[in-house]
């Protein structure tokens, strides 16, 4: 399963946070809250979430009063937009940016591999077990890409609209 960060202040705002830690907005926190109560009696033994601050915020709202472990992991951040990490969205330019770095960042495909490695890791230890993900665009693109196929160069040409959650089977055998 897989859950974005709830809506931030700099959504709300049109700004693309990237590895900028962020907070949720009001709205958000309630997003967070309904979060819980969806996801809280799925019996999942973690939660994996990103490092940044608007993932473990979302986490802490949703779980920070069950025993569902919360296990952070930076492999599930966002795309790091280096200098432009905190512009405006609309200035991102995601498409010259598949495969060259933002400046002092990373390529939207460099974030793809970093989830594919937090994967591999995942299926080693977590294996036939049903884990939560929160994280942002860029893990559920690496998650559209690696698990369903879609094409990367698809994927960031189009918006990402939030939702209450997706669901993915992750089976790396073979692998």
């Amino acid at each position: 399963m897989f859950e974005t960060h709830s809506t931030s202040e700099d959504n709300e705002r049109g700004v693309a946070t990237g590895w900028l830690p962020g907070r949720l907005s009001e709205r958000g926190r309630q997003q967070a809250r309904e979060l819980g109560g969806r996801r809280r009696d799925d019996n999942v033994p973690a939660v994996f979430c990103s490092d940044l601050a608007r993932a473990v915020e979302t986490a802490a709202i949703a779980f920070g009063d069950t025993d569902i472990p919360v296990l952070c992991d930076w492999r599930l951040r966002e795309c790091n937009y280096g200098r432009r990490n905190g512009t405006p969205t609309a200035q991102l330019r995601r498409r010259e940016h598949l495969d060259v770095p933002y400046s002092e960042g990373e390529s939207w495909r460099h974030a793809v591999e970093r989830v594919d490695w937090f994967l591999d890791d995942l299926a080693r230890r977590w294996a036939d077990r049903r884990v939560l993900l929160i994280g942002h665009t860029a893990t559920r693109w690496a998650l559209d890409h690696l698990l369903d196929g879609i094409p990367l160069e698809r994927l960031v040409e189009g918006d990402f609209t939030w939702r209450p959650g997706w669901e993915y089977r992750l089976d790396r055998a073979g692998r």
